[in-house]
């Protein structure tokens, strides 16, 4: 069961967070309880399974990767576990994922890599093969960044209300 502070924290925390060295430090401070009382809840909510995920977007652009390219990966799939732990170290890496091939589709691992050039994903892909010692991969290079968004619970209206 969540109560109204439950509801505010999540209302802030479904948003940016603000860029500060201690930025939960903050937005406690905004619902008037401490840095150390807020973590607790949230790791809390997510033990109960009211949040499901707590993760970061990456704006690429923002933070200065000019290129982007998701690399699907034909793994053997009795190492696609070693494998994306693997991938899963290199810092460039964001995202890493196993999914069953498709008919006309035979890769099963996925990661999604940024870097300052589209010639520095090809050799960040070169890094990642050479390190797990898998030769077959293609890159996807995005053309265009989708503005990203998420389901808003305990909007700002209800959030302004509840303060």
């Amino acid at each position: 069961m969540i109560d109204q502070t439950d509801k505010k924290i999540i209302s802030l925390i479904q948003g940016d967070l603000p860029v500060h060295s201690r930025p939960f430090a903050l937005l406690a401070e905004k619902i008037g309880i401490t840095e150390k009382t807020l973590l607790e809840r949230i790791s809390s909510l997510k033990k109960q399974g009211i949040i499901r995920r707590f993760g970061a977007t990456l704006r690429h652009q923002e933070a200065g990767f000019s290129a982007n390219a998701m690399i699907a990966w034909r793994a053997p799939d009795e190492r696609i576990d070693e494998i994306g732990t693997v991938f899963a170290q290199f810092r460039e890496v964001t995202h890493c994922y196993h999914r069953a091939p498709q008919k006309d589709w035979p890769y099963n691992l996925y990661t999604m890599v940024h870097g300052g050039s589209r010639e520095e994903c090809r050799r960040i892909a070169e890094r990642l093969s050479r390190s797990a010692n898998i030769r077959n991969y293609l890159l996807l290079f995005s053309e265009k960044e989708f503005k990203k968004t998420s389901m808003a619970y305990f909007s700002e209206k209800h959030h302004d209300e509840a303060i």
